[in-house]
C-alpha cells in the first residue's frame, strides 16, 4: 500500500495540483471538518458503490479518514477493484489538524 504524509499532501495542494481526494469517513465527520475530498464512506466502498470515482482508476487518488485506518482498508479494496494509484493519508485528519489546524 502506498502512503502519503499530510506534509506531502499540503505541498501538492498549495502548489495547485489537481488532486483526487476521497474522504471515507461518515457524513457527520465530514460535516465537522474536511479538506475538500469527495465523500465516499468506507461502507459504500466495501459494497463496491464507487460510481462517483470510477472514472479515476488511472489517476492518483488519495484517501483519508480520521486516523488512517479506514482509509487504509479502502485503499486495499480500491486496489483490488483496479485503481492503479491509490494512496492512504498517513494519520488522517488527526495528523492534518495537528500540523495545520482546521484550515485546508
Amino acid at each position: 500500500m502506498q502512503t502519503i504524509t499530510v506534509q506531502e499532501l499540503k505541498t501538492k495542494l498549495d502548489g495547485g495540483e489537481n488532486i483526487r481526494l476521497v474522504d471515507v469517513r461518515e457524513p457527520s465527520e465530514n460535516a465537522e471538518f474536511n479538506i475538500g475530498g469527495v465523500l465516499l464512506p468506507l461502507g459504500e466502498i466495501r459494497n463496491m458503490q464507487t460510481d462517483p470515482i470510477d472514472n479515476w482508476k488511472s489517476d492518483e487518488v488519495i484517501l483519508y479518514c480520521r486516523s488512517g485506518n479506514r482509509s487504509g482498508i479502502a485503499t486495499h479494496i480500491l486496489e483490488q477493484m483496479g485503481f492503479e494509484n491509490v494512496k492512504n493519508l498517513t494519520g488522517g485528519m488527526l495528523a492534518w489538524q495537528q500540523n495545520f489546524g482546521a484550515g485546508k
